[in-house]
């Protein structure tokens, strides 16, 4: 049965070994500025993936590549001293594909950004195809919109005088 905390903390301490190693100690001038990002170990603890990258252009990645390849056997012997474990793992070295990832990814940002720019420009410079609100609404009644002025005085001289009391009434209710 593997213990994976175990192979977590060695596959650290790799990572940390074959770092300062690579800075102290190897003296190739292919290897350009190398950064070791990640180490993975397999369940057995018999072989160790390490992840690197390089900054600079494709001649610098393939000339860190060959010095890095060229460099394993002191770099596996200086991590079996300072880890000082039965098997010393084989070391694997892996570009990192992390840098070309995130240039993919700030590319698609960089195309989604200027897509919502011309989205943008083309809503302010549009006008609607047909009338400002498209919905439908219940027709009124021409009557009560079309009433004259006449109209409107007459009719509230009718409901004044529905309200007012009539003359009548004042009559009986005296008798």
């Amino acid at each position: 049965m593997t213990d994976t905390s175990r192979a977590r903390k060695l596959a650290d301490r790799i990572r940390v070994v074959v770092a300062e190693t690579l800075q102290r100690r190897i003296k190739d001038p292919r290897l350009g500025y190398v950064t070791i990002t990640d180490t993975r170990v397999t369940g057995d603890l018999q072989d160790a993936t390490v992840f690197y990258t390089v900054y600079g252009d494709d001649e610098d990645r393939a000339a860190s590549a060959a010095a890095l390849e060229s460099a394993k056997g002191i770099l596996r012997s200086e991590v079996g001293r300072q880890l000082g474990v039965r098997f010393t793992p084989t070391l694997t070295f892996v570009a990192d594909a992390l840098p070309e990832n995130a240039k993919t990814i700030d590319d698609l940002l960089a195309r989604a950004r200027a897509a919502d720019e011309q989205v943008r420009k083309a809503a302010t410079d549009a006008s609607y195809a047909g009338d400002a609100d498209p919905y439908r609404k219940p027709v009124e009644d021409d009557d009560d919109l079309d009433l004259d002025d006449d109209e409107d005085e007459t009719a509230a001289d009718a409901a004044d005088a529905s309200k007012a009391p009539k003359d009548d009434d004042k009559g009986s209710a005296t008798a």
